[in-house]
C-alpha cells in the first residue's frame, strides 16, 4: 500500500462512470467493487477500509491479477514527492485531503471506451450510453457482486457490436467508428510500456485527441502530469480557483506551467478545492441520439 494517509475513495473514483455505473458501485459499508478484464479474464474486486487498514477481496478468473494491482490502483507507484504547491486554494486542499493519491489500473480498453462515449457530450448522456452498452454485452460480474454489476467486454465484442445497437445505446456513427476502430488495435494498446507510448498509439487512431489521451493514461497509467486539454469545463475551474477569472485552455496550461510533471494532480486539487465560476447560462442539456 501507500506510504503515508490513504484515501481509497479518491483514488477509486475516478473510474467511476455516473451514479449507475454498471463496472463500479459502494455499498453501504463503504465497501467499493470494481470489475475489470484483466489479462487473466474477468475480475470483480472488493475494496474495503477497516480501522485504517485497506482490505481487498475478488473473484473470478482475474482475481489474483486484480489483487496483485490493487495496490497501485490505490496510488502505491505514485510518487508525490516532486511537487511543489504554490497557490494558497491547492495547498488548502492538500492539507484537507493528505491521502490523494493517482492510481493505475493497467487496464487501456475500459478507460478509453468511455471516455470516447464522453466526447463533446454532458455526461449523463455518455453515462447513459455507457449502461446501456454494458448491460447488453458486458458480462455478469462473477462473485458475489451487487445486483447489475458487469465486466466490460472483450476487444472482439466492441467490434462486432451492430449499428443499430450503437443508435439504441444513444451513441451516434462517429464515436461508434473510433471505439470499433480502437479495439482492432486493443493488443497493442493494452501492451503500450510507458504513458508516452500509449500517448502516441492513441493519438495515431482516428477520433482519438489530446483531451481522450490524458483522460485514459490519467487512468491506465496514473499519469500525474496528462492534463485534460479541450475538457468543457476544466480551464474554467482551473483560471476561477487560481486567479478568480475563468480562462480558456492556453491560460490554464501557463497557470499550470509551475506544476510540469505534476500538472493533473494540480487540476485534481483544483476540483477538490469546490471552487466554481458562477454561472451564467443554462446547463447544456443532454441530447438522445435514440431519437434522430
Amino acid at each position: 500500500m501507500p506510504d503515508g494517509p490513504l484515501d481509497a475513495g479518491l483514488a477509486l473514483a475516478p473510474h467511476k462512470r455516473g451514479s449507475g455505473d454498471p463496472t463500479w458501485r459502494q455499498t453501504g459499508d463503504g465497501a467499493v467493487w470494481r470489475t475489470s478484464r484483466t489479462p487473466g479474464g474477468p475480475a470483480t474486486l472488493r475494496v474495503s477500509v477497516e480501522a485504517g487498514a485497506v482490505h481487498g477481496q475478488a473473484w473470478g478468473p482475474g482475481a489474483e491479477w486484480a489483487l496483485e494491482s490493487m495496490p497501485a490502483m490505490l496510488g502505491a507507484l505514485d510518487d508525490p514527492s516532486g511537487f511543489s504547491v504554490r497557490h494558497d486554494v491547492l495547498a488548502e486542499a492538500v492539507r484537507r485531503h493528505p491521502g490523494l493519491r493517482i492510481g493505475r489500473t493497467g487496464r487501456v480498453m475500459e478507460a478509453l471506451v468511455p471516455a470516447v462515449l464522453e466526447q463533446k457530450v454532458v455526461g449523463r448522456e455518455a453515462w447513459r450510453a455507457w449502461r446501456w452498452l454494458l448491460s447488453h454485452y458486458g458480462e455478469p460480474a462473477p462473485g458475489p457482486a451487487p445486483e447489475g454489476m458487469r465486466v466490460v467486454p472483450e476487444p472482439v465484442v466492441w467490434r462486432q457490436i451492430p449499428t443499430w445497437h450503437w443508435h439504441r445505446a444513444g451513441a451516434e456513427a462517429v464515436r461508434a467508428r473510433t471505439i470499433a476502430n480502437a479495439a482492432w488495435h486493443a493488443d497493442k494498446l493494452e501492451a503500450a510500456a510507458t504513458t508516452q507510448e500509449l500517448d502516441r498509439l492513441l493519438r495515431a487512431l482516428p477520433g482519438i485527441g489530446v483531451w481522450t489521451s490524458a483522460e485514459v493514461r490519467q487512468r491506465a497509467f496514473g499519469d500525474p502530469d496528462a492534463v485534460s486539454v479541450g475538457d468543457f469545463h476544466l480551464a474554467k475551474l482551473v483560471g476561477y480557483a487560481l486567479t478568480g477569472e475563468k480562462t480558456d485552455d492556453a491560460g490554464m496550461l501557463r497557470l499550470l506551467e509551475p506544476y510540469q510533471g505534476h500538472r493533473h494532480r494540480a487540476t485534481v486539487l483544483v476540483w477538490l478545492t469546490g471552487l466554481r465560476p458562477p454561472a451564467r447560462g443554462p446547463r447544456m442539456p443532454a441530447r438522445d441520439y435514440r431519437a434522430f
